[in-house]
């Protein structure tokens, strides 16, 4: 495994394990919105580390002066793998909307979003 998805897998564990050990959970919701947040950031981080690995490795770099948005993300990867590409806009909207901005509270909602994120990391690694 290439030192990207190491990154991006580790950043995934932190969201798992803030999920675990911080939000609190009672009958399939959990309580505390801020370690969702913080969840959902750092799966979103993850996905994009293992995006940002996939597509260096073919040799595509972003030129602009600012980070690249989740369009330029979408637009380089629906080029080159449609089933990536799905993937990623559902972590886009599970991960950095419903759980970063959002904070839902839904452990259903968080646990498709941390497996999307871990299908993402694998594809990237395999295809990379």
């Amino acid at each position: 495994m290439k030192e990207p998805y190491k990154e991006a897998l580790r950043y995934i564990r932190n969201a798992e394990e803030l999920l675990a050990s911080k939000a609190g959970r009672e009958n399939g919701v959990y309580i505390d919105r801020k370690y969702v947040r913080m969840a959902g950031n750092t799966a979103w981080n993850g996905v994009l580390i293992a995006i940002g690995g996939w597509l260096e490795g073919m040799n595509i770099k972003y030129s602009g002066k600012t980070r690249p948005s989740e369009k330029w993300y979408e637009k380089e990867i629906s080029k080159r793998n449609r089933k990536l590409n799905t993937h990623f806009t559902n972590a886009y909207d599970i991960l950095h909307k419903s759980m970063g901005y959002d904070g839902v509270l839904l452990a259903s909602i968080s646990k498709e979003g941390l497996k999307v994120a871990h299908e993402i990391i694998i594809l990237c690694n395999r295809h990379s």
